[in-house]
């Protein structure tokens, strides 16, 4: 998408009145279609309940159980993802000073989280179990992570890669980070998005449906060479689920889905079993991650179009889902993205190293935020990025603090069940999320 230039700035008119009427039916356009579910106060419209709880009794009881927290992060955009990770690093260092936890982690404050592409990766690595129960990886340690590695995550292949088919650095890379941890090995919901070739659709890979269905898990080595096997240069990956039975080739997730955050809350506005009481957007809080927009002049390869082409779709998602919000736009959902006024010195540089890429994350982060607005497009609001995110963490504590009173589940985590399952019912444990 086109970046916002100063003169764009100075007429953006942030004084806005949405006719009431106009609000209300889009309102109910967004929530039938765009996020499959519906009025929760027409009982005759609404979901049934698969957690057993009776529809009067969720009216009563939402406000009390809380609410839901998404983590959502892009595709690679122009930063590789360090953008996203710089964000996760200075979000988990605010919950440490915040909560008075030094050993915070970010998979403790969300219940459930999406990653598309170099997204997926970094949702890997800070939500998969590690030998000590805790995630494999700190924000810190993604970072840097991410930085150290992004050439083998992004590895360009000749013809002879596409026609032997060798294992790939990033293939041998994810190999040696997660071993043999499976979809199973999850701390919360994870949501990582491919595109299958054989079905010639988007294919997400689910904690939910791993602990379900045997044919559904996945090593979480293949799931993110998966998700981040760019089509142009590296071509697809062949992968099958752990019993053998399920079996897909896959392409890069940003081709399909760069930006997961609807995916991400469809699923939990769906999913009764482990979100019983989340009815709307009223009951989610949302942090969506970007990763600064391409340089579309820039653009000579393949790929490079296909890249700018997600990078394009990510901010239809965004527009899409904060128009959905409505009224708790503001409050329950924060986008973090580049609004792609530069300084000088950065300003048409091309990041090259590792170094390159942080700086230029950095100085995305100190931009201040852009907002979608209703029927209005984007606007700048005075709010930096990192002002966002420092307020979106005090938002998750209060959240944290609230669930240690709480005596309904916010969250009730399913367990796997031993193999072979004989249906989908999988073992419940009332969870409120804050291990």
């Amino acid at each position: 998408m086109a970046a916002l230039s100063p003169m764009n700035l100075n007429t953006i008119d942030t004084d806005f009145q949405v006719d009431k009427l106009t609000y209300e039916i889009f309102s109910i356009l967004e929530n039938k279609f765009l996020f499959g579910y519906t009025d929760t106060e027409n009982p005759k419209n609404s979901l049934p309940n698969q957690a057993q709880f009776q529809s009067k009794d969720i009216k009563s009881a939402k406000h009390a159980a809380g609410k839901v927290r998404i983590l959502c992060i892009d595709g690679a955009g122009a930063t590789d993802g360090i953008l996203a990770a710089k964000s996760l690093a200075n979000l988990e260092s605010c919950l440490k000073r915040k909560s008075g936890n030094p050993n915070a982690h970010v998979s403790s404050f969300f219940d459930a989280v999406a990653g598309s592409g170099v997204g997926g990766v970094l949702a890997a690595l800070l939500f998969t179990r590690g030998k000590d129960g805790l995630p494999m990886f700190t924000a810190d340690e993604a970072v840097k992570f991410l930085i150290d590695n992004r050439r083998k995550i992004s590895h360009r292949s000749g013809i002879l890669r596409r026609v032997l088919r060798p294992e790939t650095k990033s293939e041998k890379l994810f190999r040696k980070t997660f071993g043999e941890s499976t979809l199973k090995d999850t701390l919360k919901p994870v949501l990582i998005p491919c595109y299958d070739l054989v079905t010639r659709s988007p294919f997400v890979f689910s904690r939910a449906d791993a602990l379900e269905i045997d044919g559904y898990d996945f090593k979480m080595r293949d799931v993110c060479a998966a998700t981040s096997a760019d089509p142009a240069f590296a071509g697809p990956i062949e992968m099958k689920s752990i019993d053998g039975k399920t079996k897909i080739l896959a392409v890069d997730g940003g081709v399909a889905m760069n930006n997961p955050t609807a995916t991400a809350v469809t699923h939990v506005l769906n999913n009764k079993n482990e979100f019983p009481f989340c009815n709307g957007v009223s009951d989610l809080l949302v942090l969506s991650l970007g990763n600064g927009d391409s340089d579309f002049n820039a653009v000579k390869s393949p790929s490079g179009f296909v890249r700018i082409a997600g990078e394009g779709a990510s901010d239809m998602v965004d527009q899409a889902v904060s128009m959905a919000f409505g009224e708790y736009r503001v409050s329950n959902y924060v986008r973090i993205q580049s609004n792609g006024v530069m300084s000088k010195a950065n300003q048409g540089k091309k990041a090259k190293t590792g170094s390159d890429l942080l700086a230029v994350s950095e100085e995305m982060l100190a931009q201040k935020n852009v907002e979608s607005v209703l029927f209005k497009g984007r606007k700048i609001v005075e709010n930096t990025n990192l002002d966002k995110l420092e307020l979106f963490g005090g938002e998750l504590i209060k959240e944290q603090e609230r669930r240690k009173t709480s005596i309904l589940p916010t969250v009730v985590l399913k367990n796997a069940s031993p193999s072979p399952r004989t249906s989908s019912a999988t073992t419940l444990s009332t969870s409120s999320s804050s291990s």
